[in-house]
């Protein structure tokens, strides 16, 4: 089937669209109801799903009325229903007792239901039905009685203990909150935590500068160093200096202490001026022009590539081409790739992917056309939605009514230094890479000419999390049926990001890791997961290992910089484009 030529959309249809997308949070209206059409068009001809629904509610309202009963005549009674998992809001010994009890098992069961009415109707298309279980879950979590006052025995019983001055103190973390928002100031804590002074500490050095990119040489922490020098290419939706947080928990600093010569890059964060940057400018200005850079300060010597999120992907777009240049007959430049919550197949590439359809599309790239940018809170705010429950409610009772302050820490501090993502280059990878998978199936061209993932022959490294909702560990885990080559898959304990910051001693941690040979027989998500052990600890050590078998025999650390460079002419780590707000 021929792909549909992309249209070019009239500048009055971007300006009404950008207007309308203030009002929406830049959600399309039109996918919403293409999605409730859907479903409303379907359920009215499938009489049967209604009747069965019917039968449902019934069914809880007479568990309900059981339930009463039983704590009626007993004091107490077996819950009728149990919380998911992950749903932590109604742990508290508090909510067992009359009248809260009822409150939550009521709740519970309604969102059951909805999860029924909203799923399993014949012929409802799966992106559809997606969407609607996600919005069905945003007005339930609003609703949820944890949320109000009078229905929240936690909060009650804090406002007697406390005389109610646990709402003073929430009322004013709301004012607080708000003055932050209208001067758009970081939250309050996060300023604490300053690169160059209490993050991004490791020492180094900016040895190459672009438009696009500083690339930071950090100075040698051992005596003899791995002749083959580590690049690590962050995501540019956020500052790199996540991988390079406090001395704890930095993997620059444990790469360094293991013998490593590492390179960072730092992406510049864009304005309206960069408004035509290309995916094709973040290779070339970013991964190829950093690999030519390591090239002058240590020539001759391959390079452990390894990427982050976002980065990871263009870096095994810059890879599949290397690997085309050098089936050309040029030298192959890397000795392993190695890909941290990284998604090469975007087709089941989490929750993210309830904002990817061609009218959500259309709707955000008339955002990004009247500033040139996607705002690093309009992405931010799209995250928050999609853990509500953890992101948003449940801050909202914490602070705002317990009166209560999460201390801030370095992760929180990064996670509020967000970077923009210049307009075309945010259309170009949503299309090309989410909406169309054009890397996995063989479409994405560079200079002109398709690559795939497949020609990648150096050896790799990828890790997934286990409570991944940017990049889930299946998705992550496609790699080894992409890739002709040895790959060594680790599962890390943790979510996105606190799952890759994961340094040795840190309290809690497991990973499961094995290696699959480019001869061996593919072995599917689950399957691997329940026929691979799990070892207590941190998954750094294992990649540290596997990085030293593919490595030569240690050497002096190389310059700072080209050998002939004066090191008082360059800047010092962290860099300039890592401070822009």
């Amino acid at each position: 089937m021929p792909r549909r030529k992309s249209r070019v959309t009239p500048p009055f249809d971007h300006a009404t669209q950008a207007v309308l997308a203030r009002f929406t949070r830049g959600v399309s209206p039109a996918a919403l109801m293409g999605a409730r059409f859907d479903w409303a068009v379907h359920m009215a001809v499938a009489p049967g799903k209604r009747m069965e629904l019917a039968e449902k509610a019934a069914d809880k309202l007479r568990r309900q009325f059981r339930y009463a009963a039983s704590c009626a005549s007993r004091g107490k009674s077996d819950p009728c229903i149990q919380p998911l998992p992950q749903d932590t809001r109604f742990r508290s010994e508090a909510w067992q007792i009359w009248p809260f009890n009822m409150m939550q098992q009521g709740f519970l069961l309604q969102q059951q239901w909805w999860h029924n009415v909203v799923t399993g109707v014949p012929g409802v298309t799966a992106q559809h039905e997606r969407e609607l279980q996600f919005l069905t879950r945003q007005m339930l979590d609003m609703a949820s009685p944890s949320n109000f006052f009078w229905t929240n025995p936690e909060v009650l019983a804090r406002t007697r203990e406390t005389n109610g001055m646990n709402l003073v103190q929430g009322s004013q973390n709301l004012l607080q909150d708000m003055r932050a928002a209208v001067d758009s100031a970081a939250p309050d804590g996060t300023p604490a935590f300053r690169p160059g002074h209490e993050v991004a500490l490791t020492e180094g050095k900016v040895v190459y500068r672009n438009r696009l990119i500083e690339l930071i040489q950090y100075a040698p922490l051992s005596e003899t160093v791995r002749p083959e020098p580590i690049l690590i290419v962050p995501a540019w939706i956020m500052k790199y200096y996540i991988l390079d947080l406090s001395p704890e928990n930095s993997l620059v600093k444990y790469l360094l202490e293991q013998g490593f010569t590492v390179f960072m890059i730092s992406w510049k964060n864009p304005d309206e001026a960069d408004r035509d940057l290309t995916l094709e400018d973040y290779r070339n200005l970013g991964v190829v022009a950093a690999l030519d850079a390591i090239a002058e300060i240590v020539p001759g010597r391959k390079v452990h590539a390894t990427g982050y999120c976002l980065g990871g992907t263009l870096l095994s777009i810059a890879a599949a081409a290397l690997a085309r240049e050098k089936a050309g007959g040029k030298a192959d430049r890397l000795a392993s790739l190695t890909l941290l919550a990284v998604c090469v197949d975007f087709t089941e590439a989490g929750e993210l992917q309830l904002f990817i359809n061609e009218s959500q599309l259309a709707f955000l790239d008339s955002v990004m056309w009247k500033q040139g940018y996607l705002d690093s809170t309009q992405m931010g705010g799209a995250f928050q939605m999609l853990r509500s429950n953890d992101l948003v409610w449940s801050r909202l009772v914490r602070d705002y009514m317990m009166g209560e302050r999460q201390p801030a820490n370095d992760l929180m501090a990064w996670n509020a230094d967000g970077t923009r993502m210049p307009y075309a280059m945010h259309s170009e990878y949503l299309r090309r890479l989410y909406l169309q998978n054009d890397l996995a199936e063989g479409r994405f061209t560079v200079d002109g000419r398709p690559i795939a993932v497949s020609d990648i022959r150096s050896p790799i490294f990828a890790v997934g999390t286990l409570k991944d909702h940017v990049a889930p560990w299946q998705s992550v885990f496609k790699i080894q049926s992409l890739a002709n080559t040895d790959v060594t898959f680790a599962l890390t304990s943790g979510g996105h990001n606190a799952g890759i910051l994961s340094e040795p001693g840190h309290p809690r941690r497991s990973f499961r890791i094995r290696t699959r040979r480019a001869a061996d027989s593919y072995v599917d998500p689950e399957t691997w997961l329940e026929t691979t052990r799990p070892r207590s600890g941190s998954w750094w050590v294992a990649w540290a290992d596997w990085l030293a078998s593919l490595s030569g025999d240690p050497v002096a650390p190389p310059h700072l910089g080209k050998p002939t460079s004066d090191n008082r002419d360059l800047a010092d780590a962290p860099g300039s484009y890592v401070m822009q707000a």
